[in-house]
């Protein structure tokens, strides 16, 4: 066997854009992971598209680096609550986490949720106060907020004990004490000088490598012992297959292994390993044999599942299953089945639809599908909007068509049998002027304040809302406070269902057949209706083309050409000046739909319509029956 390596395992955590991603990036830079002249992307580890142009990190991944001859796992996680599921399994492979606070904003929400997540598990953390160059930077209170948030968390005196330190990650720099940073420039935008501004400026993270190997004892040698290994993450590999990713706990993994693997529901089967990888850098480097503590990525075990454990063959010792918590949202995934349905898309049927949910279920666990009563459509439920928007969004990238309908909260009963529904702690910051009209819509949408301060021009406001409420809440709020205001939510639990919420007030245009919109039709129906759409842009019966300024709906001909005269003017209709059509994002268009309606998704388009397209069936259904 050869000599056994020291291995620590760290884990970034923090809510969305504290710059978890950045500080990965800094690691990978000054350890010597990159060759001096090689061209490194910024986040490197957000290695998918969307990730990258929303400039969130939505799978957790893993990389290595070495420092004074112990290697260093760490591990990237996602930050916005949709992704908790992932953030619960990690905590499980990791020696200590980097809790990372900005220091204007301080603890938000998803802090809490990682922080607690990793108490429960016996952690103790490292803190990283970042961004300490902002001009509103607030350091000292921050630190003071983390260890407020600590104590309301029940951490033990070893966890309140923690070590801290102040950084600019994006300039690769963290210092033990604030006072070192001070007066540092380094143009922000400029990769370069950012790669080398630790250089320029006589500072590094090295601070920050010390204080883990100080802070951390490595992983214990339990090479002796008898294999120990829990999966707490799913990948694939087009060519391998199902991969199993996690720490090995006890013992030696080794290629072409035979194990038996301890199943969800208390069997324990027989399996042979194939390939053992671990991680060097940001490669999966193919090895002989694994020793206790290091994180790998198992394949061979086709159906290998979160949270099983991989066991010596005659010695078996299951770990205790990870529990994941349980969806909160639900819609319907459909076939589509518009007039343009099949024009764009490769993957149209519902064969190909459940096929690729299968896929998607084999490494997002949050995520559960069930299917209907119609062949042709697939009750998908996930831990929030933002969750199943981005596998909406991935499927639409790789050439499906399919309708949803608007997403539900799934509601449960207690022991009573009373009714109860997902629940929200919502933490808003507005400036003072726009107080008063978000106060009033959340409490409409039956939200409770839990707290209120002011300070330099803003309300800071934390309330608790019923998911329900919130379900096309973020546009409104956007427009209530010019863009001004931020709304960052996490799930907080299950309570009694609070009663009716008022949905959309305003109805929508319809088109009344299919054809291509013409300017003259649109600048006449323009203005009583807010379109959706601009001139030449092909509608059939049944899809919306806008919002009507009343709360009924209202069936329109966008297509009207403007009949031709001897009076008329050669061309006039380029002289219609229309006002620019309202443009949605995937998650605005969930958002904004009603009971009654769909969204329609093809590869180039996103459209909005009615479940019924044609009007005499909409108002059959609306027909009360005796």
């Amino acid at each position: 066997m050869t000599e056994r390596q020291q291995i620590i395992n760290i884990a970034v955590i923090a809510h969305v854009d504290a710059g978890k991603s950045t500080l990965v990036d800094a690691f990978l830079n000054q350890s010597g992971v990159f060759r001096e002249n090689q061209d490194v992307v910024d986040c490197v580890m957000d290695s998918d598209d969307i990730e990258r142009e929303r400039g969130i990190t939505i799978y957790s991944k893993n990389c290595s680096v070495m420092h004074d001859d112990v290697k260093i796992n760490i591990v990237d996680t996602p930050g916005h609550a949709d992704f908790s599921s992932e953030v619960e399994r990690i905590m499980k492979t990791v020696d200590t986490v980097i809790l990372l606070v900005d220091s204007s904003e301080g603890p938000m929400p998803q802090t809490r949720f990682v922080l607690k997540k990793s108490l429960e598990q016996g952690i103790n953390p490292i803190l990283l106060i970042n961004k300490i160059d902002k001009k509103d930077a607030r350091i000292e209170e921050v630190v003071d907020e983390v260890y407020e948030l600590f104590m309301d968390l029940e951490a033990n005196d070893k966890q309140l004990d923690f070590p801290i330190l102040y950084g600019i990650a994006r300039q690769g720099i963290v210092v033990y004490d604030p006072k070192d940073a001070e007066g540092i420039e380094v143009g922000a935008e400029d990769k370069k000088a950012r790669k080398t501004a630790a250089g320029m400026n006589g500072l590094d993270i090295m601070p920050l490598f010390d204080t883990i190997i100080k802070h951390v004892e490595p992983y214990p040698d339990l090479n002796n012992e008898p294999l120990q290994l829990q999966i707490s993450t799913l990948g694939y590999d087009d060519y391998i297959g199902r991969l199993g990713i996690g720490r090995i706990t006890k013992g030696v993994l080794r290629e072409a292994q035979t194990v038996a693997v301890a199943k969800g529901d208390g069997s324990i089967v027989q399996r042979k390993v194939n390939q053992v990888f671990i991680y060097r850098g940001l490669k999966r480097v193919p090895v002989k044999e694994a020793q206790s503590g290091d994180i790998v990525v198992v394949s061979g075990i086709a159906d290998i599942s979160i949270g099983e454990t991989i066991c010596d063959e005659k010695n078996p010792h299951p770990m205790e299953m990870i529990h994941i918590e349980e969806p909160t949202l639900s819609m319907n995934f459909m076939v589509n089945k518009s007039p343009f349905a099949g024009k764009v898309g490769k993957f149209v049927t519902s064969r190909h639809i459940k096929e690729r949910l299968d896929k998607e279920l084999e490494v997002n666990v949050g995520l559960m599908v069930e299917e209907t009563d119609s062949t042709d459509c697939f009750k998908v439920s996930g831990r929030g909007e933002l969750h199943l928007s981005i596998l909406i969004e991935n499927m639409r990238r790789e050439g499906y068509e399919l309708a949803v309908s608007k997403p539900e909260v799934i509601m449960r009963r207690n022991e009573k049998n009373k009714v109860l529904e997902p629940m929200e702690e919502v933490i808003i910051s507005v400036p003072d002027e726009y107080t008063g009209s978000v106060i009033s819509k959340l409490n409409l949408r039956k939200g409770v304040m839990r707290e209120m301060g002011a300070e330099n021009g803003y309300t800071r406001m934390e309330y608790l809302v019923p998911t329900r409420g919130l379900l096309g809440y973020r546009t409104e709020f956007i427009n209530d406070t010019r863009g001004e205001g931020t709304m960052v939510r996490r799930f907080d639990g299950f309570d009694e269902y609070k009663g009716d919420i008022p949905q959309r007030t305003n109805g929508v245009a319809i088109a009344q057949e299919e054809g291509v919109a013409t300017p003259y039709a649109l600048f006449n129906i323009g203005e009583r209706v807010q379109m959706f759409i601009e001139p030449g842009t092909k509608v059939y019966e049944g899809m919306i083309i806008g919002m009507n300024s009343r709360s009924e709906d209202m069936v329109v001909n966008p297509c009207k050409a403007k009949k031709a005269t001897n009076m008329r003017a050669a061309g006039s209709d380029d002289n219609i000046k229309l006002a620019p059509a309202r443009q949605f994002t995937l998650e605005e268009a969930l958002e904004f739909i009603d009971d009654d309606e769909l969204v329609e998704i093809v590869p180039d388009d996103i459209r909005l319509r009615k479940k019924l397209l044609k009007e005499l069936d909409r108002r059959r259904s609306g027909r009360k029956i005796d």
